[in-house]
């Protein structure tokens, strides 16, 4: 159960081709750990980014009206972490403090680009998440006025390490792991609890490969 004294709600939402039961133990360690968690889900297939992250702010800047809450924290993976960028961009609200992202393709994934040619038509996120320079994910500004966690997977086999990375300051892990076993770690929970706790993965330790990055060169 969350803790209903306090007066911080942390938002979870997955990735491409997912469901939001796949952040069900996730939801559950973290309440574990005293927070009030909310997961918004949504159908990734055909609709655009763009459409998704519009949906998603509806969805944050009613949790920010909430008054039961002075701060709200974003957890999301994958795909989820482009909508979270522009979604908080689009709220713009100053209740939106820290925010985690989890094998995020912020640079874009490999694997969007080798098929975006055969399934860009169909599956818009496709095309839009490509390493291309002139992609969506590509054109975005980088967040602003949050404090921002990345988790990386080193087996990672839809998004390379480097483009994980923003060009703002943020905390950096790597985990050895593949893409979508990071929501599944005991060891990736408790590093997102330190973050969400403490706005830094090094209060806690657990073999991860933690750099602060001051943005890409």
């Amino acid at each position: 159960m969350g803790d209903t004294s306090r007066r911080e709600l942390v938002v979870l939402t997955h990735g491409f081709m997912a469901h939001r039961l796949m952040l069900r133990l996730l939801a559950r360690r973290l309440r574990r750990a005293g927070w009030n968690i909310d997961i918004w889900g949504y159908e990734s297939f055909v609709t655009s980014v763009r459409t998704h992250a519009q949906n998603f702010s509806d969805f944050l800047a009613e949790r920010c009206d909430d008054e039961r809450y002075d701060r709200i924290h974003l957890v999301t993976h994958s795909m989820g972490c482009i909508i979270g960028r522009m979604a908080i961009n689009e709220v713009k609200s100053k209740k939106i403090s820290r925010f985690v992202m989890l094998t995020p393709p912020n640079r874009g994934s490999f694997v969007a680009t080798r098929t975006a040619k055969v399934f860009g038509h169909f599956f818009r996120p496709v095309a839009e998440l490509t390493t291309e320079q002139d992609s969506l994910v590509n054109s975005l500004a980088d967040p602003a006025d949050v404090e921002i966690g990345v988790i990386a997977a080193e087996q990672d086999a839809l998004v390379s390490l480097e483009s994980t990375r923003l060009g703002v300051p943020h905390e950096h892990v790597t985990l050895p792991c593949l893409h979508s076993a990071v929501l599944f770690r005991q060891d990736a929970a408790n590093l997102i609890h330190s973050f969400l706790d403490t706005g830094s993965f090094r209060h806690s330790y657990y073999g991860a490969k933690t750099t602060t990055a001051h943005g890409m060169q």
